[in-house]
């Protein structure tokens, strides 16, 4: 699926790292960040989720919230998120459904061999659930600074 910058952002309903569910529509109001990644305690990961929460106050000042969405279990996603002191929910999409409706479930090749995951990627949503930004195959250096400057601009 092809998602546009001035479109609706897909509703979807996910399962935190504590069990409990989010819902996009929820949070109408407030800014919101989705950032998919691969996979929980990887390198690149836990580097994006840190920068993450090293800027929470930033974020919170500028009415946003963040999630991280990856298709590890909500109890991956608190091992994680503790592990790290995490700010914010990890969303665990374990059937792909967001995945697929924000279209960051791509074919990838490593060393030759071909397999599908997460393409690294960040959606910023307006307060009435609108898509100001998207980075797709996102480099983790620098980039929640980015995500910052995109914010404040909107």
């Amino acid at each position: 699926m092809s998602l546009d910058i001035g479109g609706l952002a897909p509703n979807v309903e996910l399962p935190g790292d504590t069990g409990q569910f989010y819902k996009l529509s929820d949070f109408l109001g407030k800014k919101i960040i989705l950032y998919f990644y691969p996979k929980d305690d990887t390198s690149g990961c836990t580097a994006e989720a840190c920068a993450f929460r090293d800027q929470s106050q930033d974020f919170n000042a500028l009415n946003t919230v963040v999630f991280g969405i990856s298709r590890d279990n909500p109890q991956r996603h608190d091992k994680f998120k503790a592990k790290y002191g995490l700010t914010f929910p990890l969303l665990s999409d374990e059937d792909g459904t967001a995945c697929a409706a924000y279209g960051t479930w791509v074919e990838k090749s490593m060393y030759g061999k071909k397999y599908f995951g997460i393409e690294r990627s960040t959606f910023l949503i307006d307060e009435q659930g609108i898509i100001r930004q998207i980075w797709r195959k996102v480099k983790v250096t620098d980039h929640v600074k980015d995500v910052l400057k995109a914010l404040q601009q909107i």
